[in-house]
């Protein structure tokens, strides 16, 4: 039901699934613009585990972007949509939006569609700050956030607040979240969770267990176990 390749966007990941009810969805530091049935959707980064509802049957077909890739494509803060399904026609111009449902009736792919019109905009967007690479991947390797704002040249609040602007949430939460997805990772490769608690920063078994309920709202065996995918972000 699920499918995913690169996109011709760099950062980007381009995905489809026909949804299937009920579903969790985990955090992940990314945002996605995703054509939902008939309509299109902005899925604003997630600080905790967000249950999609969509019919199942719903055809989706979604652009995963990189953490704080997409922000300057919509033109609003990452903090603005944290945690939402915004419709796009909110944040674009609803004609804007219309022009991408003609084109998808006269028979362009949906993910076409999507891809041209973010590459359009990415075009002509604000540059991404070059210190926001550097800084996802000294929290996805551990580093305290202090020791990874030294290193963009930031002091702890101005990288707060440029988190939240691009992320949609501060340093120590996209922390938190990066951390859970590679202990996942882990542990769906099979590696007991002791041993995913020891090599991913966390104090012990428990407290690996702690943040799992935390962030994904359930025991890890639970969002381990098999669940059809509707997607990232749907």
């Amino acid at each position: 039901m699920y499918a995913e390749h690169p996109s011709r966007l760099a950062g980007v990941v381009v995905w489809t699934a026909v949804a299937s009810g009920a579903q969790r969805v985990l955090p992940d530091g990314c945002m996605d613009v995703i054509w939902l049935g008939d309509e299109v959707v902005v899925a604003g980064p997630d600080e905790v585990a967000h249950v999609s509802e969509a019919p199942a049957g719903t055809p989706c077909t979604g652009l995963r972007f990189a953490p704080g890739l997409l922000p300057p494509l919509l033109g609003v803060p990452a903090a603005a949509v944290t945690g939402q399904r915004v419709p796009l026609a909110e944040v674009w111009s609803s004609a804007e939006v219309e022009r991408m449902g003609h084109e998808v009736a006269l028979g362009a792919p949906r993910s076409a569609v999507l891809e041209a019109r973010l590459a359009a905009r990415r075009r002509h967007a604000a540059p991404v700050d070059p210190r926001l690479p550097t800084v996802v991947d000294g929290l996805a390797a551990g580093a305290p956030v202090a020791a990874v704002a030294d290193a963009v040249g930031l002091s702890a609040r101005q990288l707060h607040r440029r988190a939240r602007d691009a992320f949609g949430y501060g340093p120590k939460v996209l922390a938190r979240i990066l951390r859970l997805t590679r202990a996942l990772d882990l542990a769906r490769a099979g590696v007991a969770p002791a041993a995913v608690a020891a090599a991913t920063g966390y104090a012990d078994q428990a407290h690996l267990a702690r943040e799992v309920r935390a962030l994904a709202g359930a025991p890890l065996r639970e969002v381990l176990a098999p669940q059809p995918s509707a997607g990232s972000g749907a």
